[in-house]
């Protein structure tokens, strides 16, 4: 029997949520081909609402739309991912100091939490948890400041620099490094101190700048043409 297929905007929702999710976990890379017909039987899908999707992710700059052969992951330069990061500067910035001044207590003890289990998984190696844990602060900061644009504006961002983002969390000694920062971002938005809580996140970004710049500029297309989804 054939399973009903997704239309119009809830299977347009779907695709473009599911996409985005496997590019968050990495189960899609840089350069990979979208094949309509296998993400139409992935989501459960019409095709209409697969292309849908994807030219949405095309605008987000998240898929790359190509002439008489489909669609891929877009593929970005280092030097695209530092101007990245330099908008992501502003806004964490911007999210961090009003993170600071409206957090609550619970928000406040979350944020503690989260910190405290970021050293742990430091203190273990364990760099997996302590890549999902830096992305689950971020977000967290982003929702507590309650500033709407801009965390709309990250989740953008974000999902453009996961390759990086990745490579990053993996680097030898680069959790130790990142790690005071995080606690950093913490104790001020604990504090309430909204001036430090922003020096601090921007501190933050500018180090994650300086370890792209050191990073090789390589913007060749995946070496595998399509790849199962984990959904």
């Amino acid at each position: 029997m054939t399973q009903n297929r997704a239309t119009g905007q809830t299977g347009r929702s779907v695709v473009g949520a599911g996409i985005r999710q496997a590019l968050a976990s990495g189960d899609m890379v840089p350069g990979q081909r979208l094949i309509e017909q296998e993400l139409s039987d992935t989501f459960h899908a019409t095709r209409s609402s697969v292309r849908e999707a994807l030219q949405d992710l095309a605008a987000e700059g998240l898929v790359e739309l190509i002439p008489r052969r489909g669609a891929r992951v877009r593929v970005i330069s280092v030097e695209e991912a530092i101007q990245i990061t330099e908008c992501r500067a502003s806004l964490e910035g911007l999210c961090a100091r009003r993170a600071a001044e409206l957090a609550t207590e619970e928000q406040r003890e979350s944020l503690r939490e989260i910190g405290a289990r970021m050293r742990e998984a430091v203190d273990a190696g364990a760099l997996d948890t302590y890549s999902l844990l830096n992305r689950q602060l971020h977000d967290t900061v982003a929702q507590i400041s309650g500033q709407k644009v801009a965390e709309a504006l990250l989740g953008r961002l974000n999902a453009q620099m996961v390759r990086y983002q990745f490579r990053l969390s993996l680097r030898p000694g680069r959790p130790n490094q990142s790690l005071p920062q995080h606690l950093d971002i913490v104790d001020a938005i604990v504090a309430g101190d909204g001036a430090g809580a922003e020096a601090a996140a921007r501190a933050h970004l500018d180090s994650v700048i300086e370890q792209l710049r050191a990073t090789p500029d390589r913007t060749e297309p995946a070496s595998r043409e399509s790849v199962p989804l984990k959904v």
